[in-house]
């Protein structure tokens, strides 16, 4: 059983090469913030996701705040 919202987050090199990905699916996590940030709500990519739950994609958004918050950003020279 999943305790947290961040369990349901998970990285497996098995799996989508090590991306992370929604509850072991190969749904991974990034595919999920990108339908978010065009405009998609939850309930619209729910109804195209039956297997996916309300939670997995508040996991999405929590693990998403987590990478964001960050000390410091150094700008990449090339």
């Amino acid at each position: 059983m999943m305790t947290t919202l961040v369990d349901r987050i998970t990285v497996n090199p098995q799996i989508c090469h090590g991306k992370p990905v929604i509850r072991g699916l190969r749904y991974p996590v990034e595919t999920f913030l990108e339908l978010m940030s065009s405009g998609m709500t939850i309930d619209e990519i729910l109804a195209d996701y039956a297997d996916l739950e309300r939670e997995d994609l508040l996991a999405v958004l929590l693990f998403a705040t987590r990478l964001s918050q960050v000390k410091r950003m150094d700008p990449v020279v090339s």
